[in-house]
């Protein structure tokens, strides 16, 4: 079976890239989960997030934003103390900020779902030059959705983080045309080619 040349650890990498990554996502308590993550994983890899994840479930009330809004120093510390977590404050208060600024994001619009993929008409975008060998890590819609983003109080969403979100969840649909779960995406739902 092809996949994705990135995935193919035979383990946890493979295991995410087949059950989860581009997957279309609708559940507000994912997309809180995968930002999170990939505010934690600022300046490191995602395999060692991956490995992490039960750990950051246990410090953050298993992504459950409304509780982690609530978060005050003494959990801070907690988190800062548990073993095996990433010793970043900085992160940890941008995860709560962010889960603040996600209820924010819920209180306006129903669900931080219908915000993130209304930049797309609720389509799966695929860039024919990510498939023509011309990849890159950031674009116009994820510099317009960080730009957002960041007006809102979110921390460490910058443009490139935001592009492995769409990844991610579905909205930019990045699997190589040889992977068979790009085919079985395209079946999955409504999807729109982009030729710039």
């Amino acid at each position: 079976m092809d996949r994705c040349s990135w995935c193919c650890d035979g383990g946890i990498v493979q295991k995410y890239h087949d059950e989860e990554w581009g997957i279309p996502l609708h559940d507000d308590r994912k997309h809180f989960e995968y930002i999170s993550m990939e505010v934690m994983q600022c300046g490191l890899n995602w395999t060692m997030m991956l490995k992490k994840r039960d750990i950051f479930r246990k410090c953050f009330a298993d992504f459950d934003f409304h509780q982690i809004a609530k978060y005050s120093e003494q959990d801070i510390i907690r988190i800062m103390n548990e073993e095996g977590m990433i010793k970043s404050r900085r992160k940890i208060e941008a995860v709560i900020g962010n889960a603040k600024a996600f209820l924010r994001i819920i209180e306006e619009f129903g669900s931080f779902d219908k915000y993130i993929w209304s930049y797309s008409n609720y389509e799966s975008l695929i860039y024919v030059k990510h498939h023509n060998g011309q990849g890159e890590v950031r674009n116009a819609l994820s510099d317009q959705i960080s730009k957002d983003l960041k007006k809102r109080g979110f921390k460490y969403l910058g443009s490139i983080t935001v592009f492995s979100h769409l990844q991610a969840c579905g909205i930019i649909n990045d699997h190589s045309p040889q992977c068979y779960m790009y085919g079985k995406l395209i079946h999955m739902g409504n999807v729109r080619y982009i030729n710039d």
